[in-house]
């Protein structure tokens, strides 16, 4: 049955307008962008049919072209149309905090990572500069790796915390296997890294772990890596 032949309080778009956006299913949110299905198949069925190809939303956010495009009812009008949303979405989160909101708690600043680095295939390392009231300077991606491994030179992180006049860095990193548990080497690198900004009157606030699910603070569950 076609979208339109359902009844109205069903319907993504007048269920949005009702109740708002958090009251939709992931498979609504994505119906509603892409507007319609194909051949037999509403546009509510072929984005689950999606979420269930890509494993997640998040995921299926962050696929290359190539990968995005192999999907069925995707393609590169798509792609460019989800990339163009997604970068407004990071430019006003981006705006908001560099415009008063201060990264004051774990769970902005997780949010925050989670938006950048959640959802991709593969292993990257970002940080952010701080004033000394902790509002954002601006974000890096650093360093992109494999899924298991990735190269982080504390030397880069100081260098361009010096660049950009920071007082204070966050880091971050993502699991692509969804596993939120830092690792010994996670450990090692929260230690090199807090000493090396400290040389530099410079203080390291968090370093977090990301997945397209959830996020995982070092500060608050390790303190001691940060002193």
């Amino acid at each position: 049955m076609a979208i339109k032949d359902w009844p109205a309080s069903e319907r993504p778009r007048e269920k949005l307008l009702r109740y708002g956006a958090e009251a939709l299913t992931d498979a609504e949110l994505l119906a509603i962008f892409l507007r319609t299905g194909v051949t037999g198949i509403s546009a509510v069925e072929l984005a689950q049919q999606l979420l269930d190809h890509f494993g997640s939303l998040a995921a299926l956010m962050q696929a290359d072209l190539d990968t995005f495009c192999e999907a069925k009812g995707l393609g590169q009008a798509k792609y460019v149309q989800l990339q163009a949303t997604l970068e407004m979405a990071r430019r006003t989160l981006r705006n908001r905090l560099q415009t008063g909101q201060a990264f004051d708690s774990a769970e902005t600043a997780g949010a925050y990572c989670q938006h950048l680095l959640g959802g991709r295939d593969h292993e990257a390392f970002a940080a952010l500069y701080l004033d000394a009231q902790h509002r954002l300077i601006e974000d890096e991606i650093l360093f992109r790796g494999t899924l298991t491994e990735t190269a982080v030179h504390p030397r880069e992180v100081a260098r361009n915390a010096l660049r950009h006049n920071a007082a204070a860095v966050i880091v971050a990193h993502n699991h692509p296997s969804g596993m939120i548990a830092p690792s010994e080497a996670d450990r090692q690198l929260t230690q090199r890294l807090s000493k090396a900004l400290e040389l530099l009157g410079i203080r390291l606030l968090d370093h977090l772990i990301v997945t397209d699910r959830d996020w995982f603070s070092l500060q608050r569950n390790d303190p001691f890596l940060f002193q």
